[in-house]
């Protein structure tokens, strides 16, 4: 493509303007409502929320309710808000979605002193991980609040214990006091829960909006995990001691009908337990199956949370966990679809990369991530890659890169390099893609990407889009440096990948330069070359290219699967509590307690499937079209080798050769990051690290350091 055919970067049109002036107006409102509802968590403790708002307020409008009772209390107080700004985050992000790439290009980075000191690094090692300055303060922020809550609750509460109250229920001062504060530590646990599913949600539309993606998000349900199973924790004890101080340990077994059920909370609080022990480092690094699948029992955890508390209690900390449901069920319905493999490169240095077939309007950008399961070596395990392709250079293909680590993708290699010949009847199932909504990278002068071993991968699909945005616009591409470090000579045929298998050369337009340390070797070995080889599957008819699971427009119909299954749970909830459970009830908890909660959970879920299932089949219909297109004459070409041969320069290829001629290798070394990245060139610096924890760390300390105020720091790490 000549430049003059390619899209230069103007000005913004009038149109982009106008999607600014919108997208700005909904994140206003989605700050104001979330003000207010960190407003009415900071309130609820204190008598003014209990004798000026609760009681002759919001009790006397809803609590009489004969269509909701008392659950339209805290529902519309508290889930309401949050499913409101969901909704509006999908509004937002729809509008950004459709915002040109040209536009994007041209917003460089100009935030500097307090702004950009706030973003770098502050603590980099610690249990906290690494932590900006506003995470920290964030962190501070929302720990003064369940102090806040808890001294409030007690300062509220012990005034009204005296030695008379106490000896009227035959306790003794101190017993009343702990019942009293056993009571108020779960209620600030409740805090942790209301947030602790939010930073999971994969499809989410609430982080997107303020620039976070699930996988940046994991460390925050790390902290919230950790403060809630420490309350529910100190919860838990303290009942037991005040049962057992009471000669009262028979409590431990009650299920009451109408009030609150211990068991429920034992067990509720025994799941939690398991769940929490088995994120110890040591055992979630040495034994990741037992944490995975021991994190399933959030199932039990949230069910019998629920028949603890009662359902009018629980949406207090629901709403979270309701966007999660919508969430983990859109994720069902995608792996239920067999994926359509196109090819398999198989590298020497025991790495795969897949490539899939995709449907072309699925969009995604770089440093996404693709969950993915293949039942002939696991029905259950599901395991994250990240892309390597660019949806702007392969439109209807999609790469992820497996280097072999653990059991399972060991077994998945043995199994593509042990023959010539893969049968067609390979399945494999996906969820996602999930990522960025936005990237920022050419905010930047200069981009320096920092990997090691496998941790290369997010950076190729970041070349790779580069390469497609210098064939389509004129706009100014940053200077690249990838450094990346091996352990084995052979690992270098990672850098083989960045290149798609169509043989793109690099573009002259793009500045990039690869420094690749190989640590172990002090030289290059004198052996024969090794040899990349292709293996091309023959899909079958029944298989499905990767489609966005809501379709195009994914943010709209997730709006629209929370706004009705909203709706419609309140209808039908309205009319069964009006014509079946109120006239039993009359609002004077006569209903059973158990029974009700599961009935409202039932019609919860059912809302949620209803809905999200029709989303997906209506979106569906409009894709069989062209996949029974994309499928047919399908020409599958034999087994392929290509050189794989950086340590002795022989690429022959004209592709490979552009790419070699970037390229320089250091063997028996490891790179000098401080030197490389002070030394880089730029206004504004992009400095990405993907790789072993001490590598993040190293990094991140050296862009806080303050020795060079250019570098802005972004690490690119999994904790699944």
């Amino acid at each position: 493509m000549d430049n003059n055919e390619k899209v230069s970067a103007t000005n913004p049109s009038s149109g982009d303007e106008f999607k600014d002036v919108i997208k700005g107006l909904i994140k206003l409102l989605m700050l104001v409502i979330f003000l207010g509802f960190i407003f009415i968590w900071t309130l609820m403790p204190t008598m003014v929320y209990r004798t000026k708002w609760l009681n002759p307020v919001m009790r006397t409008e809803f609590g009489t309710s004969t269509y909701f009772g008392a659950i339209g209390l805290t529902f519309f107080m508290f889930m309401f808000p949050l499913v409101l700004m969901a909704c509006l985050g999908c509004l937002y992000l729809h509008l950004k979605k459709q915002k040109s790439t040209n536009h994007l290009a041209r917003e460089k980075i100009t935030d500097g002193g307090v702004f950009a000191a706030m973003k770098r690094p502050m603590l980099v090692k610690g249990p906290l991980g690494i932590v900006s300055a506003t995470e920290l303060i964030l962190l501070a922020m929302f720990v003064a609040l369940l102090l806040w809550n808890f001294f409030m609750y007690m300062r509220n509460a012990f005034p009204n214990i005296t030695p008379q109250s106490a000896a009227k229920h035959h306790q003794k001062l101190w017993q009343a006091r702990l019942e009293a504060m056993a009571i108020r530590i779960g209620l600030v646990g409740n805090c942790c829960l209301a947030f602790l599913f939010i930073p999971v949600v994969r499809g989410s539309s609430l982080l997107p909006v303020v620039g976070l993606t699930s996988e940046s998000s994991i460390k925050y349900h790390i902290w919230l995990g950790h403060m809630l199973m420490t309350l529910f924790t100190a919860h838990g004890l303290c009942f037991i001691v005040y049962w057992a101080s009471m000669h009262e340990i028979s409590q431990m077994v009650s299920w009451g009908k109408t009030e609150m059920s211990n068991v429920a909370g034992e067990i509720t609080l025994l799941s939690g337990l398991v769940m929490w022990a088995t994120t110890y480092p040591s055992i979630r690094r040495r034994f990741f199956e037992v944490f995975f699948y021991s994190h399933y029992l959030y199932i039990v955890f949230m069910l019998f949370y629920v028949l603890h508390v009662g359902v009018a209690f629980c949406f207090i900390t629901f709403p979270g966990f309701y966007i999660f449901m919508v969430d983990r069920f859109l994720r069902f319905l995608q792996s239920r679809d067999n994926i359509r493999l196109s090819s398999a490169r198989v590298l020497p240095s025991d790495t795969v990369e897949l490539t899939f077939f995709k449907n072309k309007g699925l969009v995604y950008n770089p440093t996404s991530i693709l969950f993915v399961n293949i039942p002939s070596i696991s029905k259950l395990q599901w395991h994250p890659f990240s892309i390597t392709s660019s949806s702007n250079l392969e439109a209807d293909k999609l790469s992820i890169v497996i280097k072999s680590a653990g059991k399972w993708s060991t077994k998945l290699y043995e199994m593509l390099s042990s023959s010539d010949h893969i049968d067609s009847s390979l399945s494999v199932s996906v969820e996602g893609p999930y990522g960025p909504t936005s990237t920022d990278f050419l905010r930047h002068e200069s981009l320096v990407m920092v990997s090691g071993g496998s941790g290369i991968t997010p950076f190729i699909s970041i070349i790779r889009d580069l390469i497609a945005i210098t064939q389509t616009t004129t706009c100014e591409i940053p200077k690249i440096t990838l450094i990346c470090a091996f352990k084995n000579a052979s690992d270098i045929s990672m850098l083989d990948l960045i290149l798609p298998t169509s043989g793109l050369e690099l573009s002259t337009d793009l500045n990039i330069q690869i420094e690749a340390f190989i640590t172990k070797e002090k030289e290059p070995r004198n052996e024969e070359t090794q040899k990349i080889r292709t293996i091309w599957f023959k899909p079958n008819v029944s298989d499905q290219p990767i489609s966005a699971i809501l379709g195009p427009n994914s943010w709209l119909c997730l709006a629209a699967i929370l706004a009705s299954s909203t709706l419609i749970f309140m209808i039908i909830i309205g009319v069964m509590t009006r014509y079946y459970i109120y006239p039993i009830d009359q609002n004077k908890n006569k209903y059973n307690a158990t029974s009700r909660s599961i009935l409202y959970l039932l019609v919860l879920c059912v809302s949620i499937m209803v809905t999200s299932t029709a989303a997906v089949l209506w979106n569906k219909k409009k894709y069989n079209v062209e996949s029974s297109k994309q499928v047919q004459n399908v020409d599958v070409p034999s087994p392929t080798f290509s050189p794989s041969s950086w340590a002795y320069r022989e690429i022959e290829s004209t592709p490979q050769e552009s790419l070699v001629q970037c390229t320089n290798l250091h063997f028996g070394e490891r790179p000098d990051l401080e030197k490389i990245l002070l030394e880089t060139k730029g206004s504004s610096v992009g400095v990405m690290v993907c790789g072993p924890k001490k590598m993040r760390q190293k990094v991140a300390k050296i862009c806080s350091s303050g020795l060079a105020e250019n570098l802005h720091f972004e690490s690119i790490s999994f904790s699944w």
